[in-house]
């Protein structure tokens, strides 16, 4: 599903509001977790997930072309934990 996609659904769902209303709080939502993530805090939504910043340190890499070594700079990368809720439904262990 697309972020355009999400947005039509939920304007389906939503019939009392504007196409335009739907889109504003979609990104705001978004603006905020990765806001929050940037700052370095880490935004759970219960029986979803949580989503964290984990830092991958400095390393020597290898050019697939080449074979040449490479030296890789340190970086923060997104990482998101499925919540137990999630988990259970995608494997169908609803209670």
């Amino acid at each position: 599903m697309t972020k355009s996609e999400l947005i039509q659904r939920m304007a389906d769902r939503n019939p009392h509001l504007y196409l335009r209303d739907v889109e504003t709080i979609v990104n705001t939502i978004f603006d905020e977790i990765t806001d929050a993530l940037v700052s370095g805090d880490r935004v759970e939504l219960r029986g979803f997930g949580a989503f964290s910043v984990k830092k991958r340190e400095a390393r020597v890499g290898r050019n697939p072309r080449t074979g040449e070594s490479v030296q890789v700079e340190p970086k923060s990368i997104p990482f998101f934990k499925t919540g137990k809720l999630l988990r259970q439904r995608l494997n169908g262990d609803e209670e």
